[in-house]
């Protein structure tokens, strides 16, 4: 793994590994668009999961949070106390609000190639960035490789999502999980696997001896001292 991106600050986890890079988004939206594409015949209206959105919806979703991370890094000075201002909107009540759509009409292919753009332009806005900036979320205001760490959850646990809806089976590396539950889930466990465990992080699925979680958040802002 490249070890381009903002150096890793200590952690009291001997097992943080190297941070989360522009390689991981990269490597995260490739692996998740090649399984998709396996299921491109599949029915991308089914539901997604556990959501209340369609597989379609959801990988709309997915290319919209990589493009606002992206978005978010790309002003000269980045705001600290609000999104950059883009008109969002769902298409239907209930459905995403999101700024970017894909073409029904372009089918699965399509759809996956609008994933795969704003996932190249988030790659590209992590890899650009100083490590010193920093831009709003409103989970805490948080640096590129907060915006990667972010974009790859999105990545992994939406792609399980779909998946699921869509009947294909998907299982992504581990490590790329472990730096992640580290960067933005410090009180989850370290001993569990991390696939596993960031299921349960993010409410999708449960752990020997803990309760499964019906509300989850992740900490995107910078560890103080950094």
């Amino acid at each position: 793994m490249s070890t381009d991106g903002p150096a890793r600050r200590g952690s009291a986890h001997a097992d943080d590994g190297s941070p989360v890079t522009a390689d991981d988004v990269r490597h995260a939206v490739r692996l998740a668009v090649a399984t998709l594409r396996g299921a491109a015949g599949g029915d991308w209206d089914a539901r997604a999961g556990s959501l209340e959105w369609s597989c379609w919806e959801t990988v709309e979703h997915l290319a919209d949070d990589l493009f606002a991370y992206a978005a978010q890094l790309g002003p000269e000075a980045p705001p600290l106390d609000r999104e950059v201002p883009f008109s969002w909107r769902a298409r239907r009540p209930g459905g995403p609000a999101n700024v970017t759509f894909a073409d029904r009409e372009s089918g699965a292919a399509g759809l996956l190639q609008v994933l795969e753009a704003c996932g190249a332009m988030l790659t590209a806005m992590v890899r650009a960035t100083p490590p010193e900036v920093r831009a709003h979320h409103v989970f805490g205001p948080s640096d590129a490789e907060g915006f990667a760490a972010m974009g790859v959850v999105e990545t992994l646990v939406h792609t399980h999502d779909v998946a699921e809806g869509l009947g294909v089976p998907w299982t992504p590396p581990a490590g790329l999980c472990r730096r992640v539950l580290v960067r933005l889930f410090p009180d989850a466990p370290r001993e569990t696997d991390p696939w596993a465990t960031l299921l349960w992080a993010t409410g999708r699925g449960g752990l020997p001896g803990r309760e499964r979680l019906t509300t989850w958040r992740w900490h995107g802002a910078v560890p103080a001292g950094v």
